[in-house]
């Protein structure tokens, strides 16, 4: 007779927790899925639903160039172990360029029916407040940048640390119908395709100089929301409000999230403009649009006045405000073993962005990590297999692990300098840039950075499946 086998607890629904419960249960254990959001009285300041994996800083995945893109690589990682939060993203993706974006309320339905109907899943809508139960001996906190007050304390009590914390800034999203496209035009940077096969996937607005300068002015001068509670704290580069890059100098935007470079105004393609913003669908039916980089946190009064200075926009209709959100994250490399279990308390680990990655993507990736981790400690235990190791460092998700668990440098005086990180080619171990291609062709040495991120990405995916296929 077949040992019926303890549950693991997965406390938080977002992409972390979803994607750690469903590698659970594909691997043949039973788990618990705790989820505050859908208690009466319950919320958080930046989710609106009570999905599954609701998004919420912005729709897209980034990149799915798993060639020459370290994102894009950590994609078809997630994709060759079957991940739930990819195969979802895909279903529902809607055009952006050369980037994997999703439909927002099509991606949450989607993840929370898969887990929902899954047999050896149980979803529990309730709050953990304080630590798990001591029963709960395998345990994933998956609570993400809005972990509960009271959870937060406790595990703070537990390790003697205290949390490092920064802002996240989300982006206001446009109806559709209110852009003016007399003005604005849809073209991808470059022309480049995406996942969708579509080069146009994006929608410009041109800006002169003229209109670049009073614009910065008015993005300077405009009201800022301010917590004198949070004061202070850094803000996550990946995720900077647009108001900030713009007070580290004039020029910042034209060289971020307001670059012109390969795009070309169709109605005056001998003027290259001198700034344009750029918008991103944001949902399947293509009504709403996202402005790319317009993380803000001026006051809502402000915003579309502000905004509707972009030419294209003046007529803006706003679905969606920007905002500001407070996120948090654990001194992982002194906290968290190479399992990511808590080392002060073995029975916890931590998924997505409580670990101190960056991103919906690298989040999820944690969070298929610690299911697979967690699954094969309990079928160990019950004499059903064997522990297994984190994947090797050469591979996107090894990368990440060795990034939160030590690949940080100490400041003087051995005080931590740790800070969230996205998935980049520069966490993985070096190469060195190939001089020739396979046919034994000398590749011009513009080319061989790119070169070098194709062989590195080739290596990943090989260490990853053979770390696959030895479980």
């Amino acid at each position: 007779m077949t040992e019926i086998l303890k549950p693991i607890h997965v406390v938080g629904g977002g992409l972390a927790g979803s994607e750690a419960a469903w590698q659970i249960a594909n691997a043949g254990v039973p788990v618990v899925l705790h989820e505050m959001r859908g208690v009466p009285g319950v919320k958080t300041d930046a989710h609106h639903t009570d999905g599954l994996a609701e998004l919420v800083c912005s729709n897209s995945f980034r990149s799915d160039d798993w060639e020459f893109n370290a994102v894009g690589l950590l994609h078809a990682e997630m994709r060759a172990l079957d991940s739930v939060i990819m195969a979802c993203g895909d279903a529902h993706q809607v055009p952006a360029g050369g980037a994997l974006a999703v439909d927002r309320d099509g991606f949450s339905q989607a993840v929370t029916a898969k887990l929902d109907a899954h047999p050896l899943i149980t979803i529990v809508r309730e709050e953990i407040a304080g630590l798990p139960p001591e029963d709960w001996d395998n345990v994933i906190v998956a609570t993400g940048p809005l972990t509960s007050p009271a959870l937060a304390a406790a595990i703070l009590e537990t390790t003697g640390e205290e949390s490092l914390s920064f802002f996240d800034a989300i982006a206001p999203i446009v109806h559709a119908d209110s852009i003016d496209f007399d003005i604005a035009w849809r073209q991808s940077r470059y022309d480049k395709e995406g996942p969708g096969g579509d080069a146009a996937a994006y929608v410009n607005c041109p800006m002169n100089k003229e209109q670049y300068e009073a614009f910065i002015d008015a993005l300077l001068d405009g009201p800022k929301a301010e917590f004198k509670d949070w004061e202070n704290v850094p803000y996550f580069d990946g995720c900077l409000p647009i108001e900030v890059m713009a007070e580290r100098g004039r020029e910042t935007l034209r060289h971020g999230p307001m670059k012109p470079v390969g795009l070309t105004n169709p109605r005056d393609p001998q003027v290259k403009s001198y700034a344009i913003v750029q918008l991103r669908q944001d949902n399947a039916l293509g009504t709403l649009f996202n402005m790319v980089g317009f993380q803000t946190k001026l006051k809502h009064g402000a915003q579309a006045e502000v905004f509707r200075m972009i030419p294209g926009l003046q007529d803006a209709q706003f679905a969606r405000l920007g905002g500001l959100h407070r996120n948090t994250f654990l001194n992982s490399p002194k906290l968290l073993d190479r399992q990511l279990r808590l080392k002060a308390m073995p029975r916890l680990r931590f998924a997505g962005q409580v670990t101190g990655v960056e991103g919906y993507v690298e989040s999820a990736a944690m969070g298929l990590l610690t299911g697979r981790l967690a699954a094969a400690e309990r079928l160990a235990q019950s004499g059903r297999g064997r522990p297994l190791e984190a994947p090797p460092v050469h591979t996107a998700m090894g990368a990440l692990v060795e990034h939160i668990t030590g690949g940080h440098l100490e400041g003087p005086g051995g005080i931590s300098k740790f800070q969230p990180m996205n998935i980049n080619y520069g966490l993985l171990p070096p190469l060195e840039a190939p001089k020739v291609d396979e046919a034994g062709v000398k590749i011009p040495m513009k080319e061989r950075g790119r070169a070098k991120k194709r062989l590195m990405s080739f290596r990943a995916l090989e260490a990853l499946k053979a770390w696959r296929d030895a479980q």
